[in-house]
């Protein structure tokens, strides 16, 4: 029998290349015939979400979280207290009293809206400038300035230089120098989490400064593909550490990374602690319930220089820091939200301000006083028991000590 020939028609069909669709593993997409560039800013520009304008108001009565009088006077609070603990350690370092200090004027909102949105047990993976998350937790005063003042009484040990907290009863991860370490790290606690079905979330904070690190990319791929229930919370302040952001990157900022690693973005306003605190909830909820990453880009402005080794006036006007200090503050917003609801006046702010100053210098006044800790701690906590070298090293310290005591004053230190 002879076999019956297919019509032209029906090869034109069977070979048509338009009609091909790509098989490719790493791609959705169809084949085009025309050679055209992605340009790299496809929309006009990612929307910043927020809930009320710089004068308090809600914009729109569907998006407030509706929190309560006495949570949002304790939003204030913790807000105002971090900043007034600021100043006087600020002061102290500027007087030689301690050895460095990074202050969180004017994004006191990122902190607080997204801590008050977590559970207690969700994992925390700070940089340098999360004060105010540990705070909100119940971190107490006293400690804040033992582990800046590096005394007895510090977690630490007085091993870490000033700012670097940690603390593992309030699932708060012990915060490291160099930039964005933190990032794969805390992919890999929510993997761990994932894995035991805890029900819990790891919330990851970074600058934009940090997003340029090789650690931040590697993070974010491995955090979408392994299905994490993370949330990357990116404070842009603006300069990272004195680098302004269009000398940083070229794309629109941060937020716009995320579809590119297949994780669901949002970029919302920093200063508006009601936009960050509805943002962070929601991502929350989410992360836990379908295992996936999300990013959220906070966009806010660092008012204080980047820490007590910089000079922000080298790079930026001071008329453009008074503009963020006077007109756009997350402090003065959240106050203009509670007056307008008689909720705190004039004679509140005057006693609390007074209140929390007094609070302030009795803690800083007291880790002053209280001895540095003992000098065997430099030796343990590594290992089990003393390994042979560190042995050595003891002896080493302590025959230099005694041959050069007058320069080590023991008696300021716990026996």
């Amino acid at each position: 029998a002879q076999c019956e020939q297919p019509s032209a028609a029906h090869q034109q069909q069977t070979f048509d290349s338009s009609l091909e669709k790509p098989q490719f593993p790493g791609a959705s997409a169809e084949f085009v015939d025309q050679l055209d560039f992605i340009q790299p800013n496809v929309i006009s520009g990612i929307p910043v979400y927020r809930v009320m304008d710089r004068l308090g108001k809600i914009i729109n009565p569907s998006q407030d979280p509706q929190l309560s009088k006495e949570t949002v006077l304790n939003f204030y609070q913790k807000m105002t207290l971090l900043n007034t603990m600021d100043r006087i350690l600020y002061e102290s370092q500027r007087q030689g009293r301690i050895s460095f200090y990074m202050t969180n004027y004017g994004e006191e909102g990122t902190h607080i809206g997204s801590a008050a949105a977590l559970e207690p047990s969700d994992l925390v993976f700070g940089q340098y400038r999360e004060a105010g998350v540990l705070m909100y937790r119940g971190f107490p005063l006293d400690l804040f300035m033992a582990q800046c003042y590096a005394n007895a009484d510090d977690l630490g040990k007085g091993r870490q230089m000033p700012v670097h907290y940690g603390c593992k009863d309030l699932n708060f991860v012990t915060i490291s120098s160099p930039l964005a370490t933190q990032i794969p790290q805390a992919v890999g606690a929510a993997y761990a989490i994932k894995r035991e079905n805890m029900n819990r979330a790891v919330i990851c904070y970074f600058g934009e400064g940090a997003a340029s690190e090789g650690d931040a990319h590697a993070g974010f791929n491995f955090s979408a593909t392994l299905e994490c229930p993370l949330i990357f919370f990116c404070r842009n302040n603006g300069y990272a550490i004195s680098t302004p952001t269009n000398e940083q990157y070229r794309g629109d900022g941060i937020a716009a990374r995320g579809p590119g690693y297949g994780m669901l973005s949002i970029r919302v306003d920093g200063n508006d602690v009601f936009a960050v605190y509805n943002a962070t909830k929601e991502a929350r909820r989410r992360a836990v319930a379908e295992n996936q990453p999300f990013l959220i880009e906070a966009m806010t402005y660092r008012i204080g220089h980047h820490s007590t080794s910089d000079d922000s006036s080298a790079y930026r006007s001071v008329d453009e820091v008074n503009y963020w200090d006077k007109q756009d503050h997350p402090i003065s917003r959240l106050r203009h939200y509670m007056t307008a609801r008689d909720w705190w006046s004039e004679d509140d702010e005057r006693s609390w301000r007074k209140q929390s100053r007094k609070t302030v210098m009795e803690a800083f006044e007291k880790a002053e006083k209280r001895l540095k800790p003992n000098v065997e701690l430099l030796f343990t906590d590594v290992y089990n028991e003393m390994t042979p070298s560190l042995n050595k090293q003891r002896e080493a310290l302590w025959k230099h000590v005694q041959q050069y005591k007058e320069h080590y004053p023991l008696d300021l230190y716990e026996k």
